[in-house]
């Protein structure tokens, strides 16, 4: 009976959590699905924030809204041209581009350039959001509650591109999230918060073995290609 009362008085921390977690799942899985479970659990907390005055909380989910979307094009995009490019394609020039073909496409690692703008994107939000936040709320934290918003926007933007450093990042997040749930004793998120970092662990190594099997299968085509010839 306890137990009942409790999930129907956390109902919405309990959908979040169980969400998040299978988003997760999807991401390491680089299952497009993910996108629209994104869409749908960021469409829900901007009701719940917006019903209890978090208006910050409001603007950040309607950024998940609008990148899940973004994200869920990017990817469906990257497969239909994968899907054409191996239609247009025959025989051994299949097999020579197949396996390249998926490696530009579903697991990519970052350029230098592209990592600078990250970085200084992370750095530039995080004092906009430690500002505002230190200046017009009354967040007990308004530092690491930035520092965590902002890489935790970034990395979302990396997702869309299918960047394996985007779980760098992610672990990054989920880390500094973790110490400061502690010390503000929000005990039950900071074990959540231990799970996604655990999971981002996993994924990184699930997507670097991913796109290793990927370069090496595209290495062992061409030897045998270039072997027939």
């Amino acid at each position: 009976m306890l137990m009942i009362e409790w999930l129907t008085g956390n109902i919405v921390e309990v959908f979040g959590a169980v969400a998040g977690m299978a988003y997760v799942i999807l991401e390491i899985r680089r299952n497009i699905l993910l996108w629209p479970l994104g869409i749908m659990t960021s469409a829900v907390y901007i009701y719940v924030f917006g019903r209890n005055g978090f208006y910050a909380g409001m603007v950040l989910q309607g950024y998940y809204v609008a990148i899940s979307i973004y994200g869920w094009y990017e990817w469906h995009r990257a497969q239909a041209v994968g899907t054409d490019r191996r239609r247009s394609i025959s025989g051994q020039e299949r097999r020579a581009q197949g396996a390249e073909s998926n490696a530009r496409s579903d697991v990519n690692k970052i350029d230098g350039k592209t990592a600078l703008i990250c970085l200084l994107t992370s750095l530039g939000l995080w004092g906009l959001l430690w500002f505002s936040l230190e200046r017009w709320t009354d967040s007990p934290v308004p530092l690491w509650d930035g520092l965590i918003t902002s890489l935790s926007v970034v990395a979302t933007w990396m997702l869309t591109r299918k960047f394996i450093e985007q779980w760098y990042v992610w672990i990054l997040a989920n880390t500094i999230a973790v110490i400061v749930y502690l010390a503000m004793g929000m005990y039950p998120t900071a074990i959540l918060f231990v799970v996604y970092t655990i999971m981002a662990i996993i994924g990184s190594r699930a997507w670097i073995k991913a796109s290793n099997r990927i370069i090496e299968q595209t290495n062992n085509r061409t030897n045998e290609l270039r072997n027939q010839n």
